[in-house]
């Protein structure tokens, strides 16, 4: 929201006095007032008036309040990011959950017993094709098999060390500079959506309302008067 500052002139109260006639009570001169114009910093229309031209009004009441547009997609996926980088860092924080490595335990256990029954089918094959029963082909298969099985089981070791030595530190200050960086986000966000909502900066009197409900103002062109 915009404010400019106009300084009005409202004219004389009364009358000059004519000659030297005594002092009847009347005060001569202009009485000076400023007049603000809060101006729109967007066109997209409007959809509250609160105030009717000549309320009286306090500093900080909401006068009129303009749709959101696609200021709301911005904030909606704000708040998404903000939510998700939140529950990293718990994550984080409270370490590997016990369902996560039991279920660890039983990939690695899976996964030994896979390559040690493919190592003996290893050693099956090759003593076939020494004896000339199998050709080479198949214990060339049977070695990748046995290979991949060993690959399998040292992956899940891996896991499963990873998951009982627990959140590293490095990974939880990441994830609390992924967070504050959302917030900040999305503070910048609500600060532009607060300036759809039309407040008044001081207490005053409503002169005019130049648009009406549903109407676009145009970026710059005074709201309320």
């Amino acid at each position: 929201m915009t404010v400019r500052s106009v300084l009005v002139l409202s004219g004389c109260l009364a009358l000059a006095a004519c000659g030297n006639d005594a002092y009847d009570g009347q005060i001569l001169g202009t009485l000076e007032r400023d007049r603000l114009e809060l101006v729109a910093e967007s066109n997209e229309p409007i959809v509250e008036v609160l105030v009717r031209e000549g309320d009286a009004v306090q500093a900080g009441a909401t006068l009129l309040r303009q749709e959101l547009g696609s200021m709301q997609a911005r904030l909606d996926q704000a708040v998404a990011a903000r939510n998700v980088a939140d529950r990293r860092l718990a994550e984080l924080v409270k370490g590997p959950r016990a369902q996560e490595i039991a279920e660890a335990r039983a990939a690695l256990e899976s996964a030994r017993s896979l390559q040690e029954t493919e190592a003996n089918e290893y050693q099956r094959v090759q003593d076939l094709v020494s004896r000339k029963l199998l050709s080479q082909s198949a214990l060339d298969q049977q070695r990748a098999r046995r290979d991949s099985a060993a690959g399998t089981n040292k992956q899940a070791t891996a896991r499963l060390n990873l998951l009982l030595e627990g959140t590293r530190v490095e990974e939880v200050e990441q994830a609390e500079a992924a967070l504050k960086q959302a917030q900040a986000a999305l503070v910048e966000l609500e600060t532009s959506a607060a300036r759809y909502i039309i407040k008044a900066p001081r207490a005053g009197r409503i002169e005019a309302i130049p648009y009406k409900l549903g109407e676009r103002p145009a970026a710059g062109a005074p709201l309320i008067v």
